[in-house]
């Protein structure tokens, strides 16, 4: 019997196959990710931190010390930050309720305005906005509840990601020789460049991404706080986290400042001020910060960028929105060294290919040049 005749599946079957393939495997990514979304987050913060451990280790410091003298300076920053943020959110909170208030008043008079040019029913819209201001005024028992199992997740989830970092960074090589082991031979030189490459867009990737969150915090501190607006540092760290996230996070960014300015400002204008100078930083962002700090071997066209975002979403929600890029640079990474692959590597990057027609003219043309 003929055994590659009998491989020659038809195109249905071979179709059929693969999207009930990603079926299963999207079904397990879903299924199990409250195993694997905190192992992902530890490979990426462990590939993050493997060149500061090699740093402690070259100064003649004990490995297990220097994993562990480098996990305490990142929890104590993060430590650091996340009680800014603490203190940042009491004070926030305590003023929650005037802040409904006074929106609520801003959004009657935008309602009487609108009611007049659009012939809307105002007291519709009226009850409308009374209803959606109890809403956030009260919380339910089972909100509470399911606010307290989020916390105790994400608590847990916290104390577990650091034993995972050590444990990565302590078999580091125990995994990279298990890795050569499971291929054949002849492809250990493609390996160990994949192994390589991927390591390189993790560590420029992620170090890019915590000094432009660094300098986008800053910078919109700066800018609420020379507009008077309040909770400024609040609104400036939280919409630089928000920019980590492609095209959306930068939309959700600058909509909080926008409604806390109508809420506690007396004339909607500061509204505007804050969208247009968020529009320069953005400018500034995507024009200077990126392309200078964020440099990544790996360069993903916006399409895929926003698809595997909201994949991302439907998948782990927030956490699978931080993770999409990254993860879909190392998916890039593999296919760019995997022959059969290749062609979709090539579709996730943002190389246009030359125009047929168009080459040999411009060739002719600096042929004529020269």
């Amino acid at each position: 019997m003929n055994t590659k005749n009998s491989l020659n599946l038809p195109f249905y079957v071979k179709t059929t196959i693969l999207l009930v393939g990603i079926f299963v495997f999207t079904s397990m990514l879903y299924i199990a990710q409250d195993i694997i979304v905190p192992l992902i987050f530890s490979v990426m913060i462990a590939v993050l931190l493997y060149p500061i451990v090699n740093f402690f280790v070259r100064m003649k410091m004990n490995r297990v010390v220097a994993i562990i003298f480098t996990l305490f300076l990142t929890i104590l920053v993060t430590a650091s930050l996340a009680v800014l943020i603490f203190r940042q959110v009491s004070i926030f909170a305590d003023s929650w309720p005037i802040m409904v208030e006074k929106f609520s008043v801003t959004l009657n008079e935008f309602t009487r305005w609108g009611s007049r040019y659009f012939d809307l029913n105002h007291w519709k819209v009226n009850r409308w906005i009374a209803n959606a201001k109890t809403d956030l005024l009260t919380m339910s028992g089972a909100q509470v509840g399911q606010t307290v199992f989020a916390l105790g997740n994400g608590l847990m989830v916290m104390l577990l990601v650091p034993v995972y970092v050590f444990l990565l960074l302590y078999y580091n090589k125990l995994l990279i020789e298990f890795t050569h082991r499971v291929f054949a031979s002849s492809d250990q030189n493609r390996i160990s460049k994949i192994i390589s490459e991927t390591k390189i867009v993790i560590q420029r990737y992620l170090a890019g991404l915590v000094i432009e969150a660094i300098i986008v915090a800053i910078l919109n501190t700066a800018a609420l706080f020379a507009l008077g607006i309040e909770y400024a540092i609040l609104l400036g760290i939280i919409g630089a986290l928000l920019n980590v996230i492609p095209y959306i996070g930068g939309l959700v960014a600058v909509a909080l400042p926008m409604a806390i300015a109508l809420a506690t400002k007396s004339t909607g204008m500061y509204a505007l001020y804050v969208l247009g100078i968020y529009y320069i930083i953005q400018l500034i962002d995507n024009n200077i910060i990126v392309p200078l700090i964020v440099s990544s071997k790996v360069k993903i066209n916006a399409l895929f960028a926003i698809i595997v975002v909201f994949v991302g979403n439907a998948l782990w929600g927030i956490s699978g929105m931080f993770l999409s890029i990254p993860l879909l640079a190392v998916v890039k990474v593999i296919f760019d060294h995997i022959e059969p692959l290749k062609p979709w590597g090539f579709l996730l990057g943002d190389t246009m290919p030359e125009n047929p027609i168009i080459k040999p003219i411009i060739k002719k043309i600096k042929s004529k040049i020269s």
